[in-house]
């Protein structure tokens, strides 16, 4: 019998036409997924002067998907560690690119609230499940630059939505960029053609071709044998409840460190995607230059999850967040503040990318600190725990433009969260991590990951 340590070939595997395939598949459907979450913020001033409401009941129309997105985080990470991460993939493309489009066939708060709130729940099932397939199959030395790549198309599908809307949104109504939504629904067929299932799931459920078979693709060193066992480690064969092992082996207070700093980082995100536009149209700039900050900030969010992606690899990725996480109280408060134009962009541009690029590397922590088995489970929860901050975030950003306060005051309630973050990703216990635990029992070397990557 020849013992195979499926962990060690995926770290050490090197970067190859599997890899490849799932950086572009991963990557597409989080452009599409940026885009429908993105598209609201970007026909929200046209949509309240056609539906007549003030920016209360806005801020509520755009929360309506936020809660959809807090519910399908907890409950698909959690069903893809039961139905497998392909098809659970595969059910929220559907679920966002039908229901977004539905939207644009609406006619009053309510029914625009009904469909987005269905969409949210395929927008914020699909994030947790791709940050866990990409964690799991990219090599160890640049795993951290592999998850925040692919989260980058979060950001392209948010410039995607702004063009758009500059192009469309005057000549055709809002409707069309939600219409346009319903593309992504036929790539469905290619994503559970070519994305690979999730190696711990094939083998609790005894598909051992299945995982041979990956395994080759992925480290074509390895060569399948009838004899081959594949021993899971400890963590990845317990059959209790997902939820529960989160607060275990000592996870439990670093779990609600992630918690919080989720609430906080997606707080400020869904603030500045939902009301950018809206804040710089009432401070004068039409609703074209109102669009391009929210391009400026979308192109600052995919710069700034690459390089933070690249210095989480050659860094500590534990104080890489603290210091974007500091930036972001910076900046966005410096939003409230005239300045020239050109110096205004710039500053957008680090807000993007000290919000939603810190975001993203915020997915890739939590994808580090959890075991495998429950990684999708892990980084569901901290997803899903986080959408309340996003759908109190319009709310309270609506709630506060409504009282007409001056700018500086909107733009400062943004940044209070970043300081919040700060403080609980510095409580976050590196040794109660997949690699800490790892140490401590003496297992396989394969289920760690760099102690430079994560700590």
């Amino acid at each position: 019998m020849r013992q195979i340590d499926m962990y060690r070939l995926a770290d050490e595997a090197r970067f190859n036409r599997f890899h490849a395939s799932l950086l572009f598949w991963c990557s597409i459907i989080i452009i599409f997924d940026g885009y429908d979450l993105a598209v609201v913020g970007i026909a929200l001033p046209s949509i309240m002067k056609e539906m007549g409401v003030d920016a209360t009941q806005a801020g509520f129309m755009v929360s309506s998907a936020l809660f959809g997105m807090m519910f399908g985080a907890v409950v698909m990470g959690t069903i893809a560690d039961r139905i497998g991460r392909r098809l659970t993939i595969a059910i929220c493309v559907g679920l966002f690119s039908v229901f977004t489009a539905a939207a644009g066939f609406t006619s009053d708060p309510v029914s625009f609230s009904i469909t987005r709130f269905l969409a949210g729940l395929g927008i914020g099932g699909v994030m947790p499940n791709v940050v866990a397939q990409m964690t799991e199959f990219s090599p160890r030395k640049i795993r951290g630059t592999m998850v925040t790549l692919m989260f980058s198309g979060y950001s392209v599908g948010g410039m995607l939505a702004a063009l758009l809307g500059k192009g469309l949104i005057e000549s055709h109504g809002w409707q069309s960029v939600f219409l346009a939504a319903a593309l992504p629904v036929v790539v469905i067929p290619a994503v559970l053609r070519s994305m690979p299932e999730s190696l711990p799931y094939l083998i609790r459920r005894g598909r051992i071709g299945a995982a041979q078979a990956i395994l080759h693709r992925m480290s074509p060193g390895y060569v399948p044998q009838a004899s081959d066992h594949f021993a899971l480690p400890s963590t990845d064969t317990a059959a209790r409840a997902p939820i529960r092992q989160l607060f275990e082996d000592g996870r439990g207070f670093s779990t609600l460190m992630f918690w919080v700093a989720f609430f906080m980082c997606l707080f400020m995100v869904y603030a500045l995607s939902s009301w950018l536009a809206k804040l710089m149209a009432g401070a004068g700039y039409s609703l074209g230059s109102a669009l391009t900050f929210v391009l400026v900030l979308n192109f600052g969010a995919m710069a700034g999850a690459i390089g933070g992606g690249w210095l989480a690899d050659r860094f500590n990725i534990k104080y890489v967040l603290v210091g974007m996480y500091a930036l972001a109280a910076v900046s966005i408060t410096l939003l409230g503040y005239g300045m020239p134009t050109g110096v205004l962009f710039v500053v957008v541009a680090l807000a993007g990318a000290s919000t939603i690029g810190t975001q993203i590397v915020t997915y890739a922590y939590a994808g580090q600190f959890y075991p495998a088995a429950m990684r999708g489970t892990g980084i569901g929860w901290a997803s899903g725990v986080g959408r309340s901050g996003a759908i109190l975030a319009p709310i309270v950003i609506g709630v506060l433009v409504g009282m007409q306060l001056p700018l500086q005051q909107n733009f400062m309630a943004m940044a209070l969260p970043a300081v919040v973050a700060v403080v609980a990703v510095l409580l976050i216990d590196h040794r109660r991590s997949a690699s800490g635990l790892a140490t401590e029992r003496g297992e396989p070397a394969a289920t760690k990951v760099s102690r430079k990557a994560i700590a």
